[in-house]
């Protein structure tokens, strides 16, 4: 073969291993993203679902809740007529679907609509889950490498057994716990959360119990996974190779041990997310922060499905968008399909 043509084939060599421009690259992994956005809205779809069904197979409706001391049953009938309670349970659901894309969340019980019902409150919300997220991978992070910097040290079977009790500490026994030692014992922070005009907290120090309560049990959780995500890359090669070159061991587990773990660490904080949001419910209640969980316990007790439907929506959007940034997280890692 001459010159000219081995330099032709090289070429060509080249052109087949040269990646994927730029511009195909993002354009699979926008179609990819929207895949797994339509699984996650698909899942949504089904849990809102039985949500509607849940409500219906409980005793009484929002019609027989806001009945009056002495009402007739012609009067409760009338209501739950102009409620749209006697209509067939799949069609309620499916207007409230129809309506859903466009933001409409239907009306309340009491004739509010459900948007402006969850306007205050789910700031509030998002801004405990975000503070109680934030503390929990700080926290998390620093145990588990703390931990990992000397396996089978004395502060690892420390923060081990610390963090298996309190992974196992539902989040109304916390809040108990909190309430009786920073508040009633010591008085340093308010039992109960007051509100401004708006809605929010009147201080930023009652936001402190009700994050703590959230951010222990899930914080001994991740703690337990970084620990064993650092535990998985200490075996690694290039770990084992960066031991042998005799770089510092703190550099080893940050710099090499650290970035591979990440998608394990990701994962865990994803899956917190949704305990996050489900333990708010209790928290809110303890502490009378004006919160959807707040929304959600009196919603269930009135059977106001609108209401309880607009926050299961809510929620599942944002445990979503979180799973789905953890998805990038492995995908860019690993290099694996988000």
């Amino acid at each position: 073969m001459s010159e000219p043509e081995i330099a032709r084939a090289g070429a060509a060599t080249d052109e087949v291993a040269a990646p994927a421009p730029a511009p195909r690259r993002a354009a699979s992994l926008a179609a990819r993203i929207g895949v797994v956005l339509a699984k996650r809205a698909v899942l949504l779809c089904v849990l809102l679902a039985v949500v509607f069904a849940a409500i219906e197979l409980l005793p009484g409706d929002a019609a027989s809740a806001a009945a009056e001391r002495g009402e007739s049953a012609e009067d409760t009938a009338a209501r739950r007529h102009l409620l749209g309670l006697d209509r067939p349970l799949w069609e309620r659901f499916g207007d409230w679907m129809t309506a859903l894309p466009t933001g409409d969340l239907g009306t309340s019980a009491s004739g509010e609509r459900v948007t402006d019902l969850l306007s205050a409150p789910l700031p509030n919300t998002l801004l405990l889950g975000g503070a109680a997220f934030a503390l929990t991978l700080v926290s998390a992070l620093a145990l588990g490498c703390w931990a990992a910097a000397r396996p089978g040290g004395p502060v690892d079977r420390v923060i081990g057994l610390a963090s298996t009790i309190t992974l196992a500490l539902p989040e109304f026994v916390v809040s108990v716990g909190l309430l009786l030692l920073l508040s009633l014992w010591t008085g340093w922070l308010p039992a109960a959360t007051m509100t401004t005009a708006d809605g929010s907290p009147s201080s930023w120090t009652m936001l402190i119990m009700p994050v703590l309560a959230l951010t222990v049990p899930q914080a001994g959780w991740n703690a337990r996974i970084v620990r064993g995500a650092l535990a998985d890359q200490a075996a690694a090669p290039h770990v084992i190779a960066a031991h042998l070159d005799g770089l510092p061991a703190r550099r080893v587990l940050l710099r090499h041990a650290l970035p591979g773990a990440w998608p394990a660490i990701a994962t865990g904080l994803a899956t917190s997310t949704g305990m996050l949001l489900g333990g708010a419910v209790v928290v809110e209640t303890l502490f009378n922060y004006p919160g959807l969980g707040t929304v959600l316990a009196g919603s269930v007790a009135d059977r106001d499905t609108p209401v309880i439907a607009g926050v299961v929506a809510c929620t599942g959007a944002v445990i979503s968008l979180v799973l789905l940034g953890a998805d990038l997280v492995r995908a860019r890692t690993l290099g694996a399909r988000p």
